[in-house]
């Protein structure tokens, strides 16, 4: 394999992976098959797999999740795409009322392996109904597992880890980081799902982020370095289950905690870290919780405006400012 990979490249490989190792492993969805994805994210696969495996659907959330189900529910292990995770709303009531529900409500006699992929985020002026970042609307309902990578290695990693889940899994691609580039993992390589990483260390704040906001992160963290804070950062990788103990740890040696998410500020999931954070780390603060989050507006087309609602370095950086000087 090449010394680099992209995130988009990343995606396609994690679940080549998958399929080769298990023949149980199908995927279904628009244009995933001879297209390849319209974010080029399934690129070789229907080669590979061919039809039997790799299945182009209708434009159609509620048909792909639901014969996702019913797949699953029979022992196969589907990976569904929906396109844009603003469109998870059209099979809301598959995502939200029945695929979570299924194991539970059937004492664990039927399971449901399956992953729900899907194109996440902002930042690319896509608009109002196609730039949502959605992690927090599956949030909200018990018994999704959520996975948000913000490497190409982890999208190998947690892709592995998702498809072998004997429970659903709401994997978040982000359209910003498609492009982006990693080191390509080695074989077999698995990332369990609730394990966050530490990938920078620091001894004054802790940044906790996900997904695009990692390399956000992490740029504040470089420019904040350079005035003398030294920052954390946390990539949380998942939501469902959290790693309250890797956020708790790093809070401990700095006492400081912002976090960073594209989510809007209502509803965010920075709001379950906070309150996580006074039930269990309160102690551990010597200031304030400060949250870095999407405003609570539609996305906008325009550029200059989408980079209003959005996170940037420049607001992490004067939040983490504020805190340093309380």
């Amino acid at each position: 394999m090449a010394d680099v990979i992209t995130y988009r490249e990343a995606v396609a490989e994690g679940i080549a992976r998958e399929m080769r190792r298990d023949a149980a492993v199908v995927c279904l969805g628009e244009d995933i098959g001879e297209a390849g994805g319209v974010f080029k994210t399934t690129a070789g696969l229907f080669e590979e797999f061919g039809p039997e495996r790799v299945w182009d659907t209708p434009i159609s959330e509620q048909a792909i999740v639901g014969a996702a189900m019913g797949a699953a529910m029979t022992g196969i292990r589907p990976v569904a795409e929906i396109m844009f995770s603003d469109f998870l709303a059209c099979c809301w009531d598959y995502l939200a009322n029945e695929i979570p529900k299924v194991r539970y409500m059937t004492g664990g006699q039927v399971t449901v392996p399956l992953v729900v992929r899907t194109a996440n985020g902002g930042g690319l002026g896509f608009g109002a109904q196609h730039s949502q970042a959605t992690e927090n609307w599956a949030l909200t309902v018990p018994g999704l597992k959520i996975a948000a990578p913000a490497t190409p290695a982890d999208v190998i990693g947690m892709m592995a880890a998702s498809i072998r889940s004997d429970d659903p899994v709401v994997f978040f691609e982000h359209k910003g980081l498609l492009a982006s580039k990693g080191s390509p993992p080695p074989p077999d390589h698995v990332v369990e799902l609730g394990r966050a990483a530490v990938v920078r260390e620091g001894a004054d704040v802790t940044l906790v982020a996900l997904a695009a906001m990692v390399p956000v992160a992490l740029r504040a963290a470089a420019r904040l370095a350079e005035e003398g804070v030294e920052a954390e950062v946390v990539d949380l990788r998942c939501l469902v289950p959290l790693d309250m103990s890797t956020v708790l740890a790093s809070l401990a040696r700095t006492s400081r905690l912002v976090t960073v998410e594209e989510n809007p500020y209502q509803g965010g999931w920075g709001a379950t870290v906070v309150s996580v954070v006074a039930d269990e780390g309160f102690g551990l603060l010597d200031a304030p919780v400060r949250r870095v989050a999407g405003e609570c507006v539609p996305l906008p087309f325009a550029d200059v405006l989408e980079e209003r609602v959005i996170p940037t370095v420049d607001k992490v950086v004067a939040t983490v400012r504020d805190l340093t000087a309380y």
